[in-house]
């Protein structure tokens, strides 16, 4: 157990606590080196320094500080040494003075070997000092006949001495290390005086059983000892393989970053000490800018070299016992366990998001970040971590939008808050109990003036506000995990309408619009087909009107969503065109039917220099699609949509939305039966 890893690189500053207790225990160590050395003569130390055995055990003890056995949740250079059997069974076997030199050679030579800074290597050769010290005056008291030279634990009196000084070791050298980790990270002691303290005792138990084994292999012969290499080999390996296990389970694969799962549990720990201190817990939510467009432009290996950057500039830039976490994409939290007020984690937000302004080269250019985030804290803007969250992500997308870069949660700003969360309990509700309506309006064909085909529109009853447009709950249902019962019971609605209409003469296609969670939703095509089935209606008299804004990101996962719909023989449209950055190139590669292009687009057809919205409905006519002009509110518009090439229109120059029970009414008087 030694230093902590946090601050192997940099020493703590000249008058801190930190810097005075690390003084302290170095000066502490190295008087006590210097006294118990200076019992031993010269010639005693030269005798032994001629001695293989003591050799050999410098070298089984080197190696074993350069192989620490690591634990859970810690950092895999800062486990307990496979050294210590070998620590130990000197000072039972010698005492203090050839253990506690051959202990600090090993140490600033594994030291070295690891590019430990020198304050880090001098501070863990005085907290051995100091423990086997400890442990060997404990063994002198128990069994005053160790003074008398080498000695051999040869009684179950003698075994239970130096298992009473194991403990005694295994206690200070960790109260070492705490107080200094303590310090380091600025909580109080007791909140890290019992972490992990099961797992270490179990392994330092183990460990230190070894040491009298060691002992008598030292007796019998010297070439007993380098074959305790071997469990402690298997040992080390064991434990590195749980640790693998607990690092994959609670890190990011990419960045090595902390992952939700872990960030959760250590919010949740860092709340409870907060509440119990009345303390303050600080949130920060961070998203890249423009992040998709270097992914989308130079790919994947680019973007991730890309978040690797960042991940390793955010956890350069927070102070001790903060944690950086990824939650996916370009998405990453920071959970500040101690801070002062709204102002302190505005400074570390801003230095965060200066960490990143510096350009990043990568495969020969030059990159610019910047990153949007949004600040929560304990306990004046959440009682707990999950509204924590959602109120860092509500700032965070407040900083976004308006492009501040840092903004703190303002219960003014967060249009999804108490409100949001009423509607979502009162739709969830509404589609329970059947509030949701359809209202269906027809498509007309422009050459004849028939109708050919009607398009579903959802309305919600809302039990005090009356009859609500998708525009006032169709984000709460995108947003939200209501998306799959709003899907299935539009479906529903719609198809047992088209079965009564076909029953009584009525063939028209009906169309049903899609939103890009249902498009990716990998049961889509299962529910759409068991509700064709259901309702006996076939494949080609339902059309899935798929909005632009879906197929834009991920194009093979949309493009093979869009496929598996096919599949299933149903008519298939592009809804909204004109509204994004979906180009038209983009649709050779879709089996679509229709183009549907949008109100705002077709207005444009009254201006003086319609080329662009001609030209666009002459590229689908080309692709073998129908292009259907939506929103044609005048005969002059019908007109002139019909004079560019449009094969369909709809809107209320035509007919509004009905309800379906007039529909019936409308297609009689407008149109023969099938």
């Amino acid at each position: 157990m030694k230093h902590p890893a946090s601050t192997r690189d940099i020493g703590p500053r000249a008058g801190t606590p930190l810097w005075l207790y690390m003084v302290t225990a170095t000066v502490a160590g190295a008087g006590l080196l210097v006294l118990s050395s200076a019992g031993l003569g010269a010639d005693q130390f030269r005798h032994l320094a001629g001695e293989p055995l003591i050799w050999i055990l410098l070298c089984m003890i080197v190696a074993g500080e350069l192989r620490p056995i690591s634990l859970p949740g810690q950092p895999s250079d800062n486990g307990a040494a496979t050294s210590l059997p070998f620590t130990f069974a000197l000072v039972i076997h010698f005492g203090l003075p050839v253990a506690a030199v051959l202990q600090v050679v090993a140490t600033v030579v594994a030291g070295a070997a690891r590019r430990h800074a020198v304050h880090r290597t001098v501070f863990n050769a005085a907290q051995y000092t100091l423990s086997l010290g400890v442990a060997d005056a404990v063994l002198r008291l128990l069994r005053p006949e160790v003074n008398a030279g080498p000695w051999v634990p040869s009684d179950p009196a003698g075994l239970a001495a130096v298992a009473a000084a194991g403990a005694a070791y295994f206690l200070v050298n960790r109260m070492l290390v705490i107080c200094a980790v303590a310090m380091h990270e600025r909580v109080p002691l007791s909140q890290v005086l019992f972490t992990g303290i099961g797992q270490q005792s179990y392994v330092n138990g183990v460990l230190l059983s070894l040491a009298p084994l060691v002992v008598v292999s030292m007796v019998h012969s010297v070439l007993y000892v380098p074959l305790f290499a071997l469990p402690l080999g298997a040992l080390y390996a064991s434990a590195m393989l749980s640790v693998k296990r607990d690092h994959q389970a609670n890190h990011d694969e990419l960045t090595g970053l902390a992952n939700r799962k872990h960030l959760i549990r250590r919010s949740r720990r860092e709340i409870t000490h907060a509440q119990n201190r009345g303390e303050k817990v600080g949130l920060l939510l961070l998203d890249l800018d423009r992040f998709k467009e270097v992914n989308d432009t130079l790919g994947h290996h680019t973007g991730d070299a890309l978040l690797q950057t960042v991940a390793h500039r955010l956890t350069h830039s927070v102070r001790p016992g903060d944690l950086v976490a990824r939650l996916g994409g370009d998405e990453f939290a920071v959970l500040l366990p101690k801070v002062r007020d709204a102002a302190s984690a505005r400074e570390v937000a801003v230095r965060l998001r200066g960490s990143l302004c510096e350009p990043v080269r990568l495969e020969g250019m030059d990159f610019d970040l910047d990153a949007s985030i949004g600040i929560a804290l304990y306990p004046y803007d959440a009682p707990d971590y999950e509204l924590l969250l959602q109120r860092a992500d509500v700032a965070m997308y407040v900083a976004k939008s308006g492009r501040t870069g840092v903004e703190t949660y303002d219960p003014a700003k967060d249009r999804n808050s108490t409100a949001r969360l009423s509607l979502y309990s009162e739709l969830r509700r509404g589609l329970a109990e059947g509030a949701l309506e359809m209202h269906y309006q027809p498509r007309i064909a422009l050459d004849s003036g028939a109708p050919v085909g009607l398009e579903a529109l959802a309305r919600w009853r809302h039990p005090t506000r009356g009859l609500l447009l998708p525009a006032e709950f169709m984000p709460v249902v995108e947003q939200s995990n209501l998306y799959r019962a709003f899907t299935g019971q539009v479906l529903d609605i719609t198809l047992a309408a088209a079965a009564r209409w076909h029953e009584r003469g009525w063939d028209l296609p009906v169309a049903v619009n899609l939103g890009a969670r249902e498009l990716m939703d990998p049961d889509l095509a299962a529910t759409v087909a068991n509700a064709l089935r259901d309702h006996g209606v076939s494949p080609h008299r339902l059309v899935l009107e798929i909005g632009e804004s879906a197929l834009i990101g991920d194009e093979e996962g949309t493009t093979q969503a869009v496929h598996r719909l096919r599949d299933l023989g149903v008519g298939l449209a592009l809804d909204d065109f004109g509204t994004g950055h979906f180009t038209l190139a983009q649709l050779a590669g879709l089996p679509l039917d229709q183009v549907n292009i949008d109100e705002s687009f077709v207005g444009r057809l009254r201006d003086e220099e319609p080329t662009v919205v001609r030209a666009a409905i002459a590229l689908v006519r080309a692709l073998g699609m129908r292009a259907t002009a939506e929103g044609v509110q005048t005969a002059e518009l019908a007109d002139a949509v019909r004079e560019a090439g449009c094969h369909t229109a709809q809107g209320h120059h035509f007919s509004p939305p009905l309800p379906a029970r007039d529909v019936v009414v409308w297609l009689s008087a407008h149109c023969a039966r099938s």
